[in-house]
């Protein structure tokens, strides 16, 4: 019953106005700012290893980046593609990178904006995020006070960090794949709960990372990027070569991967037999998934990254917007891509195209490496469940920041309250392993839903700033060229 209710809010969430919203936010930007994804994606690699420019901030922008990516790179990327599939069907994948292809314009948008309309407090530290954008940026272009959308959205991203996809998602993928490492028969039960049992693996697991996320919590910003710095990189680094052993030992499946995919995506085969009803809801079923699983992943047009991306040490808004963009192509089109073609190549290409087995989250990915990978699968197995394990590590780190300065807003800096939320953050993540992995995401959906929408709202409004402020940065650097 508890999953009925979830699933009906999540319809309503995540129903085509919201999707609509988020695509035509991600369109307008892309016109708006001329492609900027596209003509300046090279740029923001370069700018990647600069060196801070003495601007004021906290972070490097290297270092925002990678405390951003420590938020986005999690689950979404190995057990969110997974569920994505076996949800919408192999077309969810084409709709993750459709909505990431627009995404990247809206990631650049929200965090350069961010820098924008940041405020230092008194004691040096920086205040920034959508909260401040809706609130100063939207009063600027209208004339008009939207603290009230702006108070919205920080309630609902508190609520997002607590309750969905900062820690209960996180820690629930975490035991899932230890649980799967050590224990898949679940043969040691150390209790059962509520009709479900629970394997010694699933609790020792839980109980190491909770007292790993209170050391680090307990630090701040600080401690979080630098941790995030050298954990986010590394662990990228292993589970892309992880993928592409993958695509180069199967290579000469991917063509039909992709005939697949787009085959899903739009319905041709069901076209072609005349299924119009069916064409419609396995189309918009693919995009809800794909689009929904997609923004939990990269979190574009979320308003989250904006946060982290609002502490950089930068003087021009938009030498971080080129950044920060970057993160929703590593994501979405480079890590997500490495997970969502093993399981279509796994499962729904060749001979024995027989579907996913009605396996779940980690338990499909798992099972499509094994597959493709060949060999015993033990060492695979450990492989992703390092990957998985530290990669929702740190996003638990980068939510509660995030979680942190939307409640530090809504509470105008009460660092009282602040301290006591970290604690009731670290008990969520404690008890997170405890529910469904369905109950789990549909909370996520849900939470980063209401996220979306008072933040694409206002990048729709303040869109012509964004072009203007993009348009007098590039139009400076070419005088200066000449």
């Amino acid at each position: 019953m508890f999953d009925k209710i979830l699933n009906s809010i999540d319809d309503i969430v995540w129903g085509i106005p919201t999707i609509i919203l988020i695509l035509a936010t991600g369109i307008l930007l892309t016109i708006r700012l001329r492609g900027v994804q596209f003509t300046k994606l090279g740029l923001g690699i370069k700018s990647l290893f600069k060196k801070p420019d003495g601007g004021k901030g906290e972070l490097s922008p290297f270092q925002a980046l990678c405390t951003a990516l420590s938020a986005t790179i999690g689950t979404g990327n190995i057990v969110g593609v997974a569920t994505a599939i076996a949800a919408g069907g192999p077309g969810a994948l084409f709709w993750m990178w459709f909505a990431a292809l627009l995404g990247t314009a809206t990631k650049y948008a929200e965090c350069m904006l961010a820098v924008k309309y940041r405020e230092h407090a008194a004691d040096g530290h920086v205040l920034g995020g959508p909260f401040y954008t809706i609130e100063k940026g939207m009063k600027e272009v209208t004339g008009f006070s939207w603290k009230w959308l702006a108070i919205l959205f920080a309630v609902f991203g508190v609520l997002a960090g607590l309750l969905g996809i900062g820690t209960m998602t996180q820690i629930n993928g975490i035991t899932s794949a230890v649980n799967n490492a050590f224990d898949p028969e679940n043969a040691n039960i150390a209790f059962t709960l509520f009709g479900n049992s629970y394997s010694w693996a699933t609790v020792i697991s839980g109980a190491i990372v909770t007292i790993a996320v209170a050391l680090v919590v307990i630090g701040g910003l600080k401690r979080i990027s630098k941790v995030a710095e050298k954990v986010v990189p590394t662990m990228a680094v292993i589970y892309v070569f992880l993928g592409l052993s993958v695509l180069i030992m199967n290579a000469t499946h991917i063509p039909q991967a992709f005939c697949v995919i787009f085959s899903n995506a739009f319905g041709w085969q069901a076209i072609a037999g005349g299924a119009a009803g069916w064409v419609f809801k396995q189309i918009t079923d693919s995009m809800q998934k794909g689009i929904a699983r997609g923004i939990f992943s990269n979190e574009a047009g979320l308003g989250s990254a904006p946060i982290a991306a609002s502490a950089a040490k930068v003087d021009e808004p938009v030498e971080q917007g080129v950044v920060s963009m970057l993160g929703t192509f590593i994501d979405t089109i480079i890590v997500c891509t490495m997970t969502g073609l093993a399981i279509v190549i796994a499962f729904y290409t060749g001979p024995e195209a027989i579907g996913d087995h009605g396996l779940k989250g980690v338990a499909l990915t798992a099972a499509a490496f094994n597959k493709v990978l060949g060999g015993d699968g033990h060492s695979v197995q450990f492989l992703l469940m390092l990957c998985l394990v530290f990669f929702a590590f740190t996003t638990i780190l980068g939510w509660d920041y995030y979680s942190e300065k939307c409640l530090e807003y809504l509470t105008h800096g009460n660092m009282i309250v602040v301290m006591i939320f970290r604690w009731v953050y670290i008990l969520a993540v404690l008890i997170g392993p405890y529910f469904t992995v369905n109950a789990v995401f549909t909370i996520a959906d849900i939470t980063n839903g209401l996220m979306a929408i008072p933040n694409c709202i206002s990048l729709i409004v303040l869109s012509g700033v964004a072009a203007r402020e993009t348009k007098s940065y590039f139009d400076r650097k070419k005088a200066q060229l000449k």
